[in-house]
C-alpha cells in the first residue's frame, strides 16, 4: 500500500510541471497574438510612391493631368485610434488657363510644378490589415505662369508663382505582402484649395480648387 501511494505521489510530481508548462504556453501565445493584433501593422515610419489623377479647377473649363510623387510619415497608436504625421513631395502634368485676373481681358496660363504637403491623419483599423483614415494639412504648390494683359498691344511676362493652401482628404490603407509583411497599398481622395496668386508685385485673389485621386505602394520600417 505504501509502495502504491509513494508511486502515485512520484507520478503526480512528474506530471504537474508538465501540465503547468502546457497550461502556460497557450497563455503566453495568446498574449503575444493579442499584442501583435493590437500594435500591427499601422505604427512606425513608412514611405510610399504615389501616382494618380489630378484635376485643377478654378480655371477655364478645368484641366486634368497625371500626379506622381513620394510620401512618408510616422504613425502611432492613440487609444483605439491610429494617428500620424505625414509629408509629401509631388508634381503633375496638369495645365490650366484663366482670364480676367487683374484686368478685364488679361490671361494667365498655369503650368503645375512641385507641390509640398505636410499634415496629419487619424483613423481606425476596420480589420487587422485594413486602416480607414481622414487627413488634413498645409499645401504649398508652385505654378509657372505666362501672363498677358491682352488687348491690342499685350504685355507678356513669365513668372514662377508659389501658392499656399489647405488640403483635406480620406483614404484606405491595406496591408499587402509585396515587400514582405511590412508592405502596403493605399488609395485616397484629396481636395486642396488655393486663394492667392502673386503676379509680379501684385497679389491677385483667385480660387483654385484641386481634386486628386491617388494610389500608393509603400513599406513600413
Amino acid at each position: 500500500m505504501r509502495y502504491v501511494l509513494f508511486s502515485a505521489l512520484l507520478a503526480s510530481a512528474a506530471v504537474s510541471p508538465a501540465m503547468a508548462q502546457d497550461t502556460g504556453t497557450p497563455a503566453a501565445t495568446s498574449s503575444a497574438d493579442s499584442t501583435s493584433v493590437a500594435d500591427a501593422p499601422f505604427t512606425g515610419p513608412h514611405i510610399a510612391l504615389i501616382t494618380g489623377y489630378d484635376h485643377l479647377g478654378g480655371t477655364d473649363n478645368g484641366k486634368d493631368g497625371l500626379l506622381y510623387g513620394i510620401a512618408g510619415g510616422f504613425d502611432f497608436q492613440l487609444g483605439g485610434a491610429v494617428a500620424g504625421i505625414e509629408a509629401e513631395y509631388s508634381d503633375s502634368t496638369t495645365r490650366g488657363n484663366t482670364t480676367d485676373l487683374a484686368i478685364i481681358g488679361d490671361n494667365a496660363g498655369l503650368r503645375t510644378d512641385r507641390d509640398l504637403y505636410i499634415g496629419g491623419r487619424i483613423g481606425f483599423a476596420a480589420a487587422p490589415s485594413t486602416l480607414l483614415y481622414v487627413k488634413g494639412g498645409y499645401t504649398n504648390a508652385r505654378f509657372k505662369t505666362i501672363y498677358s494683359t491682352g488687348g491690342a498691344n499685350p504685355t507678356t511676362a513669365n513668372f514662377g508663382n508659389t501658392l499656399d493652401g489647405y488640403r483635406l482628404g480620406a483614404g484606405i490603407e491595406q496591408k499587402f505582402n509585396l515587400f514582405g509583411p511590412s508592405g502596403f497599398v493605399k488609395a485616397e481622395y484629396r481636395y486642396s484649395n488655393y486663394r492667392n496668386l502673386d503676379v509680379g508685385t501684385t497679389n491677385v485673389g483667385i480660387d483654385l480648387d484641386r481634386h486628386q485621386a491617388v494610389i500608393g505602394v509603400g513599406v513600413r520600417f
